[in-house]
C-alpha cells in the first residue's frame, strides 16, 4: 500500500513539476518592466530586501543562492536607479552595509506584483468556472507543500 501511494505521488509530481515550472517562468517574464529596464532578477532582489530590511549584500547572495559579484552588480544598478539605498554601516561591523528598499523601489515592486497578478488573472479568466474552482481547492495543498 505504501509503495502504491509513493508511486501515485511520484506520478503526480512528474505531472505537476513541469506545469509549475512553466507557470513560474511566465510569472517571472511578466514581472520585469521594459520601460524602466528592471529585470525579473532585480524584482526578486527587491522583494528579498523588502522582506528583510537591512540585509547585507553577502547575506542576500546566500539567501538567493547567487554569486556575490552577480548580486553586487545588480545592487549597484538598483542603487543608481534609486530603487535601493545603502543604510549607514553597522557600528559593530563597519564593513557591513545593509540594504533598504526606497519608496521608488516599493512602487516598482508593487507594479511588478500588479503585472504578474494581472497576467495570471487574465489567464484564470479564460478557464471554465469548474477549472477555477479546482484551482481554488488546490491552493491549500500547494501552500502546505511549499512550507
Amino acid at each position: 500500500m505504501a509503495d502504491d501511494l509513493h508511486e501515485e505521488a511520484a506520478a503526480l509530481a512528474d505531472e505537476l513539476r513541469p506545469a509549475l515550472h512553466r507557470l513560474h517562468r511566465q510569472l517571472r517574464r511578466n514581472s520585469g518592466d521594459p520601460s524602466r529596464n528592471s529585470s525579473p532578477l532585480q524584482n526578486l532582489l527587491l522583494a528579498a530586501i523588502s522582506e528583510q530590511p537591512g540585509v547585507g549584500v553577502g547575506e542576500l547572495a546566500r539567501i538567493e543562492k547567487l554569486r556575490g559579484p552577480t548580486i553586487s552588480g545588480h545592487i549597484k544598478a538598483m542603487v543608481a536607479a534609486g530603487l535601493v539605498a545603502r543604510k549607514p554601516p553597522d557600528a559593530a561591523d563597519r564593513r557591513r552595509v545593509g540594504l533598504l528598499v526606497t519608496a521608488k523601489g516599493r512602487a516598482s515592486l508593487e507594479a511588478a506584483r500588479r503585472r504578474k497578478r494581472d497576467w495570471l488573472a487574465s489567464r484564470l479568466a479564460d478557464l471554465s468556472p469548474a477549472a477555477r474552482q479546482s484551482l481554488r481547492r488546490a491552493i491549500a495543498a500547494l501552500n502546505d507543500i511549499g512550507q
